[in-house]
């Protein structure tokens, strides 16, 4: 399991909710229209966000979309705006 959008964010969630922001991740990148978001919540409430996906575009033959991840852990709000290209093998990394 990567970091995803988060980056170094993601360790301040425990290992069995990361999957839940990583799978909102990707369904946001790979499945939603511009604009629209995909939310996620912990069962404990300790953690949540949402993921809204900007327009597609190339950049030679590698799929990307802009993006924002709004997310709250341990009552902290934080924030991450940027570019993802999905990968050969189906995943999205973030451009750096």
């Amino acid at each position: 399991m990567g970091e995803g959008l988060l980056g170094p964010a993601i360790k301040q969630l425990p290992t069995k909710d990361r999957k839940l922001a990583l799978e909102s991740e990707y369904t946001a990148l790979e499945n939603t229209l511009v604009g629209k978001s995909v939310n996620w919540r912990t069962a404990t409430g300790e953690a949540s966000g949402t993921v809204t996906a900007g327009q597609p575009y190339k950049v030679g033959s590698q799929d990307c979309r802009q993006y924002s991840h709004a997310f709250t852990i341990n009552g902290v709000p934080q924030s991450i705006h940027g570019s993802a290209c999905r990968n050969e093998d189906g995943t999205w990394s973030p451009l750096t």
